[in-house]
């Protein structure tokens, strides 16, 4: 059985699983605070090109999300999000359990307009009554999107601009950052992420990682909530993980020898191939996106055929006849299986 229904399906890069194997050698202290976890923050450093950034690993993405957007959003306040952006769909109200409304702006193919952030704000605070509504306190966006798309960097620049002109910082979910920024067409690096981002994290569960993400604040004056006493916060939201130094192994491996995008280039090539494919087969593509993620509107009798051989995800109902699903690739997909599904279209 085929499976192309995320990008998390295997446990972990050979390179990450013989780190974990080569620390059963020794004896480490907890919570992060080992010299393998300092080793691997010096290397996102370098990669990131932020030599005072502020770096933790927490287990999960969603984890990350909450305990990101609970430290740097006032508590009378909200995040901005598009609809479709994770914390408003995919989190189970996980932001909302923190005390933080997500706002909502429409999304246009997965992204937020800069022009609509803005008109939002300015509305709200010409608003009279706004001291009785739920603030604007941050701006959530991904990159990915989970639609597959990208940000452009002037788009990015664009939400960071706005978001500031309202005392805002901009957080950047990367639970597929490498994808992302390994994308045909992308024009943008890590730096300049970094340059533009207050707080961002770089995704390992989903880009070879066995679990795990690098949340990156940037130490910058435009973040108005600084993480001060940030492990605790972590804990609070039950994320510490005592042997924080199996996360600090995973991005050390994974930030040696450009290892995270080589593996994460691997994932779009695929992709690109599978939707060529698709294509040339007379398939309906839902969304334009150079990532790992391809998204089709099929109808019933095309998803049962397709499923007696291969795992697809299941996105949404495009109407009573068809629905949209997902074909994901990752860091791990082989030429081998993309010929078998390319043969099973």
């Amino acid at each position: 059985m085929l499976s192309f229904e995320n990008d998390y399906s295997r446990a972990a890069h050979p390179a990450v699983i013989d780190a974990i194997t080569r620390l059963n050698d020794g004896l480490y202290p907890g919570y992060g605070s080992d010299p393998i976890c300092e080793r691997a923050k010096t290397r996102i450093r370098e990669a990131c090109e932020l030599p005072d950034a502020d770096i933790w690993f927490l287990v999960g993405g969603t984890q990350a999300n909450q305990v990101v957007i609970d430290a740097i959003t006032p508590p009378y306040a909200g995040v901005v999000a598009v609809e479709s952006g994770h914390p408003n769909v995919h989190e189970a109200g996980a932001i909302e359990y923190s005390g933080h409304k997500v706002l909502t702006l429409p999304h246009h193919d997965g992204k937020m307009d800069p022009h609509e952030l803005d008109e939002y704000c300015a509305t709200f605070y010409a608003d009279g009554n706004h001291d009785h509504m739920v603030f604007p306190g941050s701006v959530y966006v991904s990159m990915s999107t989970e639609y597959g798309t990208v940000y452009a960097k002037s788009e990015l620049q664009a939400i960071a601009d706005v978001a500031h002109r309202y005392d805002m910082p901009l957080f950047v979910d990367g639970a597929r950052l490498g994808y992302g920024l390994t994308a045909t067409g992308c024009d943008m690096t890590l730096p300049e992420l970094a340059a533009i981002a207050d707080v961002f994290y770089i995704g390992g569960t989903k880009v070879g990682a066995m679990f795990g993400e690098a949340v990156v604040f940037a130490n910058r004056d435009t973040l108005s909530t600084a993480p001060r006493h940030f492990l605790t916060e972590i804990k609070q939201h039950g994320a510490l993980l005592a042997k924080g130094f199996l996360l600090g192994a995973q991005f050390d491996a994974l930030f040696t020898d450009d290892l995270y995008f080589r593996i994460a280039r691997n994932a779009n090539v695929q992709a690109d191939r599978i939707r060529a494919a698709l294509r040339e087969k007379g398939y309906t593509l839902t969304f334009e996106a150079p990532t790992n993620q391809i998204f089709i509107t099929l109808d019933k009798p095309t998803i049962e055929r397709l499923e007696r051989d291969v795992r697809l995800g299941f996105m949404e109902k495009a109407d009573d006849t068809h629905t949209v699903m997902r074909i994901c690739t990752s860091w791990a997909t082989t030429d081998e299986e993309t010929d078998r599904l390319i043969a099973l279209l």
